[in-house]
């Protein structure tokens, strides 16, 4: 299978690395965009080692044999997923923004869309993130969580992303 991972810019995304790898383990290809804030919490090199792609962070960036690939990984790929999707990147998928690698594929993406949620409790509880997930779902994004859990705040509430085995799981359709 071919995956597209959509890294946000949430303390989740070293999660996503172990999603990756557990990916190229078990045979399948990963290429991955990274949206504008996601290398403050992980480095592109990290999820190029793990995959052996470039990873893709803006529209200008053209792959060695010519194709944009914000685009090209977009007709390659099977399954999209968003993770860590933050309280931001969520407005911006549901308002059809297209201001990074992120977003720009989830524009052009015609596949299973995964969409996981992370961020803090009062952020999700407010009515305008579930206004945006609402839209996302309605958009066709399969909703993974968030789950109860220790927050980056450090304490435990609604807001944790769901484990990278989860979405491994719901990637494989064994969820």
């Amino acid at each position: 299978m071919k995956v597209l991972l959509g890294v946000g810019g949430g303390i989740a995304a070293y999660k996503i690395a172990a999603l990756a790898s557990a990916l190229v383990q078990r045979g399948h290809a990963v290429r991955v965009a990274m949206s504008r804030d996601a290398e403050a919490f992980i480095g592109r090199r990290s999820f190029e080692g793990l995959t052996g792609q470039t990873v893709i962070v803006s529209s200008t960036q053209i792959d060695p044999d010519g194709r944009a690939p914000h685009i090209a990984a977009t007709r390659d790929a099977e399954v999209f997923v968003v993770a860590p999707a933050t309280a931001d990147l969520c407005a911006r998928l549901a308002s059809g923004v297209a201001d990074c690698a992120v977003t720009l594929a989830a524009l052009a993406f015609r596949g299973r869309r995964l969409l996981c949620p992370a961020m803090n409790d009062a952020m999700w509880a407010d009515r305008g993130v579930q206004r945006n997930v609402a839209v996302l779902r309605a958009a066709g994004f399969q909703i993974l969580g968030p789950v109860e859990g220790w927050l980056a705040e450090g304490y435990a509430g609604i807001g944790r992303m769901v484990e990278p085995e989860a979405i491994l799981a719901a990637i494989l359709g064994q969820a």
